[in-house]
């Protein structure tokens, strides 16, 4: 290689090179532009995980109008609450099952399942030939105790004239005695079964009646059909009282007690009563391991119906909580419970996580402070406002 073509050679390499550098250059500078932008984006975007607080703004008329009370969070003494599983039952004092006491034919229903009778009303009618064996007895009884009598009023006009002899007016005064005890039993057999004379010539007629007036739950007969004697043909009971069974194990035993008033709430649906304890049980069940207790309650609009499972809420005792919240502002906000809090714009919701509550008072464990400002009553009408707001939104 001579000198010319090496100085060729050098040129183009010196060339090449600042021609890489030139290039390098710009873009490199670009990169730290784009790198400061990004930066710069980096820092309008908001921390991931810091929840925004939804707000309603209201002015003080508005929050007058719409009857909403601010209180301020504060300690309490909150009621501890034993919440034992129970279900609701019949009142057996008030239940009642319908047998014949005789048997017989089914001849006419005039109850059917589901229907409220009334006290005396007629429920069936059967053809029994037992009752019309009784009822002629009382008939006999009762047609011999006439002839006794008009005997020994004979006896007695004839006993004073001394045309007969003393003897037969005494004999005559105990038969009309016999006649008149075979009338009585005779009477107190068709009592104890429930019925009286034949109406008319019907012996073997066998009135079944409500024995009080209830709701007919359960009905075991047909027409035609042939009934024992000891049969349950009806069942009856009166639902305006019922009672509401639950089961105390041992350990809780001494903190429910007769003539305590709880609280029953139905589990299927919202539905809450208060009542008195009338009944704990002494033995312990061999299963459960538990004793049965019972509440009372009345029922005028047969809500709460036999076999409904309930949690009965027995109040054992109070102790101090350091915030507490009324617990009717204790809302659910996008699934999580929420206190609306009270700002200078108006109201927003606070997330807060819930520690006891007596139906009165509610504990509050994060989320709230003593002292902060709250929305006590009428809090659901912020909630429906928050909804109003972002169905806006959405639109």
């Amino acid at each position: 290689m001579n000198k010319k073509q090496t100085i060729t050679i050098a040129a183009m390499a010196i060339i090449a090179l600042l021609l890489a550098a030139f290039i390098l250059k710009p873009r490199s500078e670009n990169h730290g532009e784009e790198g400061h932008a990004d930066e710069g984006h980096a820092e309008q975007t908001p921390a991931v995980g810091a929840p925004a607080l939804e707000a309603i703004t209201l002015s003080e008329a508005q929050i007058k109008a719409a009857g909403v009370v601010v209180a301020s969070a504060a300690p309490a003494q909150i009621s501890t609450i034993l919440a034992l599983p129970g279900e609701i039952r019949f009142n057996d004092d008030r239940t009642a099952h319908v047998v014949p006491k005789l048997a017989g034919v089914v001849t006419a229903v005039h109850a059917q399942l589901g229907e409220t009778v009334q006290r005396g009303q007629l429920l069936a009618v059967l053809a029994s030939s037992a009752l019309s064996e009784q009822r002629s007895e009382l008939l006999t009884a009762q047609k011999r105790l006439a002839l006794a009598s008009t005997t020994l009023e004979r006896e007695r006009k004839l006993w004073q004239d001394q045309i007969s002899a003393e003897q037969d007016y005494l004999h005559a005064r105990q038969a009309a005695a016999e006649a008149e005890l075979a009338v009585q039993n005779a009477r107190q057999k068709l009592s104890v079964l429930g019925t009286g004379a034949a109406p008319g010539a019907q012996l073997n007629q066998l009135e079944l009646r409500a024995p009080f007036t209830g709701v007919v739950m359960e009905k075991h007969l047909a027409l035609g059909e042939a009934i024992k004697e000891d049969a349950n043909v009806f069942t009856i009971s009166d639902l305006s009282t019922v009672w509401a069974d639950f089961a105390v194990p041992p350990q809780d035993l001494n903190r429910v007690r007769v003539g305590d008033t709880v609280t029953v709430r139905a589990t299927a649906f919202a539905a809450q009563a208060e009542g008195k304890i009338s009944y704990v049980g002494s033995l312990l069940g061999e299963q459960t391991r538990t004793a049965n207790a019972r509440v009372a309650l009345t029922n005028p609009e047969r809500a709460w119906r036999p076999g409904l499972f309930v949690n009965v809420e027995v109040q054992s005792g109070r102790s101090a909580a350091a915030v507490t919240v009324a617990a009717d502002a204790v809302q659910t906000v996008d699934g999580q419970p929420a206190v609306f809090v009270r700002n200078a714009q108006g109201f927003h919701v606070q997330p807060v996580v819930l520690g006891r509550s007596d139906g009165q008072r509610t504990e509050i464990l994060q989320g709230l402070a003593a002292g902060v400002q709250y929305a006590a009553a009428n809090s659901y009408v912020l909630k429906a406002e928050l909804g109003k707001d972002s169905a806006e939104h959405a639109h």
